[in-house]
């Protein structure tokens, strides 16, 4: 009896070491238009887990506090969910060019996405 429940422990953790959540989003370089300086803007990056274990990101870096990022809770295989990017235009000018570095639970452990937007001077 004992010799079966080792096997089925090695059985197990074979098969749970095969699994792997897979990042799929549906455009990950998303261009606003042109935008005048002030407002905060935002865009829903639609993230799909093509995977065959939950899709978890747990974190984010961006290189400006003036991007920010509402992480999705866990997304189950063949599901989608919205991640929501936001940016302070307030103090930045002309092209802008920010990218949101995701921890995930994928084989890579992290994907990126970007955003770019032309920001006008609040004088001109």
């Amino acid at each position: 009896m004992r010799c079966l429940a080792i096997a089925f422990l090695i059985m197990n953790s074979a098969f749970c070491i095969g699994q792997k959540a897979e990042f799929s989003v549906d455009k990950a370089v998303f261009t606003f238009p042109k935008t005048k300086e002030g407002p905060v803007i935002s865009h829903d990056y639609l993230i799909t887990n093509k995977g065959d274990s939950p899709l978890i990101i747990s974190d984010y870096k961006v290189s400006c506090t003036c991007t920010k990022a509402t992480l999705p809770d866990p997304i189950p295989p063949g599901k989608s969910a919205v991640l929501r990017v936001t940016f302070e235009t307030k103090g930045k000018y002309y092209e802008q060019d920010r990218a949101i570095i995701l921890s995930t639970n994928t084989k890579k452990g992290t994907e990126k996405i970007r955003f770019k937007v032309f920001v006008i001077p609040e004088g001109e």
